[in-house]
């Protein structure tokens, strides 16, 4: 399994490798905004670090997606099956690959935006206003009508919700892709049925865990809920995705 992870890393380091290039120098663009006080460099530099917050781990996500439909339409994946590995194996090992980056990559970008934001406070003297804001800020955030309440539990069950939101819905991406391969492999716009597919089985997910969590009214209880129904929907896929490359796509 560690060497297909490898092999799947492999094939995704170049854009990796890119993002983190581009953060490095928009750090040090903050970096010099902030302590050479030139406010367009660092108004600048505080848009471009967010947006490769968000924006890296997306291209991660649609990456690995786009590498999928690749190994599953072109002569690549005769390659790929003619190794010693099961569906599964080769599956699991691109889901682990993408589930560890992203996962990965927002913990180094939430503690670079800490960093950032402690040091821009710590220069502008108000250091000890910040933890206030912060929970001022988001206490006055819901879900579903429901008001959050800050605490590292809260914290903590946020996390899981988004980080098990993210698999599932790669593993959705994942068996839209299989489907349209084995239905249509080669042919003309077999991208545009993937995303189709994509669209449907995400409403059909989204419409389950809200029909399931909307009795309960413990915010805490529907984040973890939440993300436990998105574990088990990222299961099921999983075995399904790899059941159809089994059957139908491998040689």
């Amino acid at each position: 399994m560690l060497k297909l992870m490898k092999y799947e890393l492999r094939k995704t380091w170049f854009t990796k490798a890119v993002l983190l290039g581009i953060t490095a120098v928009a750090e040090l663009a903050f970096l010099y905004g902030l302590y050479g006080e030139n406010e367009t460099t660092l108004s600048i530099s505080v848009l471009l670090l967010t947006f490769l917050a968000f924006g890296g781990l997306l291209i991660m996500g649609l990456e690995s997606i786009v590498t999928l439909h690749r190994d599953m339409n072109t002569r690549q994946s005769y390659m790929l099956f003619m190794t010693p590995n099961s569906c599964y194996r080769i599956l699991g090992a691109k889901v682990l690959e993408c589930g560890a980056s992203i996962l990965l990559a927002g913990a180094f970008f939430l503690a670079l935006g800490v960093l950032d934001i402690t040091l821009l406070f710590g220069k502008m003297g108000q250091l000890n206003q910040l933890w206030e804001m912060i929970k001022e800020l988001l206490s006055s955030f819901t879900i579903g009508g429901r008001k959050i309440e800050i605490d590292l539990r809260s914290v903590a069950a946020v996390i899981f919700q988004l980080s098990t939101a993210w698999i599932s819905m790669v593993t959705t991406a994942y068996l839209a892709v299989v489907i349209s391969a084995a239905l249509l492999n080669g042919r003309k716009h077999n991208g545009i049925i993937s995303f189709l597919l994509f669209l449907l089985l995400s409403w059909f997910t989204g419409w389950i865990t809200q029909t399931l969590t909307a009795p309960i009214r413990n915010v805490f209880d529907v984040l973890i809920v939440y993300g436990l129904i998105s574990l088990a929907f990222a299961a099921i896929q999983y075995v399904v995705t790899a059941w159809i490359m089994d059957r139908r796509l491998s040689v």
